[in-house]
């Protein structure tokens, strides 16, 4: 079959190769063969692949956490009746592959009524989402501050705080070309390119600042955005897309607001957790047009590596991958 592998860490674009492998053996007790119908790509593939959690990270490794396939074979303890069942196969990375084996229980299955191009799309940020504003913004949460406000997640998070009443406040990078698909959720949208961004960040809020602050920057634009959270308030803290920590004094007991590290694995590895009841919410909203990701290029996986190396410019949209192609 073909496989996306990635032998040593680095950037995608230098170490990316697509290689035909040998097939998935014949699955196991309790496992399955899942034939993979459509993948993508999230920041944190980039992050794995990159070597940043060398501690839990080994190579040769096939990039790619999201993804829908339906179950092609079944070992001992496994209803017969899953086979051609279509499902998100979680747990681990190795979704760009044509075929991937896991345990069924890591199978989550995809309503009838939710298409591949939606389905492919309905963990990683959706979840995320639902998670952290169910979790954090508790009822009478008001001002709120999300940085990446243009990426998927960011989408999700203003739609998700919309129906609670909340306009968040969107800090972005004033990238040329970018800018929220839909300004309505937002108080303010806040690019951090302009001279004085910080001051209007901080008059968007008032005197007291952010109740709660959804971050996946890090560096000195998550440092700053920590710096106008209340004393008493959130700062969740879920990804590093600057690719520097956030400052020291971030963490310096000093009456300042609360950081809160948010990882989407702490909640699905935890032990016990029911994974479809934990995805239901997500189809629902997808059901209703909601927590949509716009989708970009489609491409099979054997152009990955030229994708990567390709030009980034006028992409828009995630890209959906075709693994059997």
């Amino acid at each position: 079959m073909l496989a996306a592998v990635v032998d040593s860490p680095g950037r995608l674009a230098d170490v990316l190769v697509v290689r035909d492998v040998d097939g998935p053996a014949a699955p196991g007790e309790g496992e399955v063969v899942v034939r993979m119908r459509a993948t993508t790509l999230n920041p944190s593939d980039e992050v794995t692949v990159s070597g940043a959690y060398g501690s839990r990270t080994s190579f040769p490794m096939v990039p790619g956490f999201e993804g829908v396939g339906v179950i092609d074979a079944v070992g001992p303890g496994v209803p017969a009746a899953a086979v051609g069942r279509r499902v998100l196969p979680l747990g681990s990375a190795a979704n760009w592959q044509q075929y991937k084996k896991l345990g069924h229980a890591w199978c989550v299955p995809v309503p009838d009524d939710v298409p591949d191009e939606v389905a492919c799309f309905a963990y990683v940020n959706p979840l995320t989402a639902m998670t952290m504003v169910d979790r954090f913004c508790r009822p009478g949460v008001r001002d709120v501050v999300v940085t990446a406000a243009t990426s998927a997640i960011g989408r999700h998070l203003a739609e998700l705080l919309a129906e609670r009443g909340i306009a968040p406040v969107g800090v972005v990078r004033g990238t040329p070309g970018r800018a929220v698909a839909d300004p309505s959720p937002w108080r303010a949208v806040i690019p951090t390119d302009e001279p004085g961004w910080r001051e209007r960040l901080r008059a968007a809020l008032g005197p007291r600042g952010a109740e709660v602050t959804f971050d996946c920057v890090g560096g000195g634009v998550g440092g700053d955005a920590f710096a106008l959270t209340a004393g008493g308030g959130t700062f969740v803290h879920y990804g590093l897309l600057s690719g520097t920590p956030l400052p020291a004094e971030c963490f310096a007991d000093r009456g300042g607001a609360r950081v809160e590290f948010f990882r989407l694995r702490d909640t699905v590895h935890r032990p016990g957790q029911d994974l479809p009841g934990l995805l239901a919410p997500v189809f629902a909203q997808l059901r209703r047009g909601r927590l949509h990701t716009p989708v970009g290029p489609r491409i099979g996986l054997s152009e990955l590596p030229a994708h990567f190396r390709g030009p980034a410019v006028g992409r828009a949209g995630k890209i959906l991958i075709d693994p059997q192609r």
